[in-house]
């Protein structure tokens, strides 16, 4: 069977499943979406690796295994999304140490928190990339949208898997704040540990850049 490279489009929040995230996979050769349904904890830390100004006080969970890992010489060469039932995935962690090739089961959330770290490609099997990959239509008024539309998109995404549009996400009143501000919150938000909200005040301090 073939395989299929993927790259993260991004994460987006459902406010009416709570608790749940959509992380939208793109197939980098293609214009097909995978999304797949993450807790927020594993949301966080996928987007505490994306957001690389971002360096939290303390290691997460999957900063630890990383650590543990270059300690013991252990690479992840790459992640493979290998079967979907009942409308979840599973996955597997390619690793090497010593030139032996090992693989690990993994959720599909922690295998992508871990490829994210150690810059390790995802890939999927091209047939369930024709069983599960969506269109994503985007809209040239996708800037207008307002904070509701995103997570309606969202959970049409978790409920229907159906072809929807999809934003950047919000960005919770914080454009009503100086460059200045934003700062002093994102260090407030890196402090209390808070990345979720961190990660929204890095994305708007870059608009502004």
């Amino acid at each position: 069977m073939s395989l299929v490279r993927l790259k993260i489009k991004g994460i987006s929040y459902s406010q009416t499943q709570n608790g749940a995230y959509a992380l939208i996979l793109n197939e980098v050769e293609g214009d097909r979406k995978l999304p797949i349904v993450i807790g927020a904890f594993e949301a966080q830390s996928i987007a505490i690796a994306l957001e690389k100004e971002i360096k939290p006080p303390r290691p997460l969970t999957h900063d630890l295994f990383k650590n543990f890992a270059d300690r013991f010489d252990i690479v992840i060469k790459q992640v493979i999304i290998h079967k979907l039932v009942d409308g979840v995935f599973y996955s597997s962690i390619i690793c090497e140490r010593d030139k032996i090739e090992e693989i690990i089961d993994a959720r599909t959330s922690d295998a992508i928190a871990l490829a994210l770290r150690f810059n390790a490609p995802i890939f999927t099997y091209k047939t369930i990339l024709d069983k599960a990959g969506i269109y994503l239509k985007f809209s040239s008024k996708e800037s207008e949208k307002d904070d509701s539309d995103d997570s309606i998109v969202v959970d049409e995404i978790l409920q229907e898997g159906e072809t929807v549009e999809i934003d950047s996400g919000a960005t919770d009143g914080f454009t009503e704040l100086t460059v200045e501000e934003l700062n002093t919150e994102l260090d407030k938000a890196v402090a209390n540990e808070d990345y979720e909200k961190a990660a929204k005040l890095r994305d708007e301090i870059s608009k502004r850049n």
